[in-house]
């Protein structure tokens, strides 16, 4: 068992952190990898990028939005408690240098993977611009860590509750037209990535994207995380998750992540109806 040894709800606990008994993941793990979850023996494998290591600790940290069935199973789970499996480090580092000024934009839980992202980017000597959002003030996560690592922030929130009113990508525009730019990681749901590099692209600066196909195995067996970047077959547990987001067919990604969608939502109905009966 991979016990949890602090929790947190956030976001008016539509949003969990779990740090984790982790160590030989914790000490291998870098910015931009990921773990596969398992609450239990007949538990679903759910892929989740780490959001912070501690090495001396020997602690991993993910965050998760309850979403469906295994999120809500996961969100039961106590300090003391734990998950049956933890696999990683999976997938491919951010390849992390001094580049110049860079803009780190995140959203929704995007902003969990982002982080790390951001902190070693900073720490590798980049003036670092951070843009984070959230549809309301209260679904925004992780502000102060993310300021913390940023030579200038800004936060974005759809209804105006905190910060400039409206998307990531208003302010993201406004810098990149008054500021040169080595570099933009954009990480969140996938209407964001994908307007965030349809405009960077406008701008020429090259782009990096976290993508979350669906994925099973997280070994490159399966295929199940196929997505097209470049017009070739790339796996985001392997080749990725990180790529070039002027290359990716977000139109394709998005069709996939809804390949299962009435399936998901029947089983999340199923599992809500089991706990209401005990």
């Amino acid at each position: 068992m991979f016990k949890i040894v602090h929790r947190e709800e956030m976001a008016g606990g539509t949003v969990i952190l779990n740090e984790i008994e982790a160590p030989a993941i914790a000490r291998k793990a870098k910015p931009g990898q990921f773990v596969i979850v398992k609450a239990n023996e007949t538990g679903e494998r759910i892929p989740l990028t780490m959001a912070d290591t501690n090495t001396e600790k020997g602690t991993i940290t993910i965050i998760y939005m309850v979403v469906g069935k295994s999120t809500s199973l996961f969100k039961t789970l106590k300090v003391g408690e734990g998950y049956l499996d933890v696999i990683g480090p999976l997938g491919c580092a951010t390849h992390i240098e001094k580049l110049g000024k860079v803009i780190c934009v995140g959203g929704g839980t995007g902003i969990a993977v982002l982080y790390p992202i951001t902190r070693g980017l900073k720490q590798a000597g980049n003036e670092v611009v951070s843009i984070v959002g959230a549809r309301s003030k209260d679904l925004l996560i992780l502000e102060e860590k993310m300021r913390n690592v940023s030579d200038e922030f800004h936060v974005c929130t759809d209804d105006g509750s905190y910060g400039h009113k409206g998307f990531v990508t208003d302010v993201m525009k406004q810098v990149l037209s008054t500021q040169k730019i080595d570099l933009v990681v954009g990480i969140g749901p996938v209407p964001m990535m994908k307007f965030v590099s349809k405009i960077t692209k406008e701008f020429n600066v090259k782009t990096l994207v976290s993508l979350n196909p669906i994925m099973i195995d997280g070994t490159g067996m399966c295929g199940g995380c196929r997505v097209t970047v470049g017009n070739e077959t790339k796996f985001a547990c392997v080749d990725g998750p990180e790529f070039d987001g002027h290359q990716v067919d977000f139109d394709e990604l998005t069709k996939r992540l809804q390949a299962y969608s009435e399936e998901e939502k029947s089983c999340w109905q199923n599992y809500m109806c089991q706990i209401q009966d005990v």
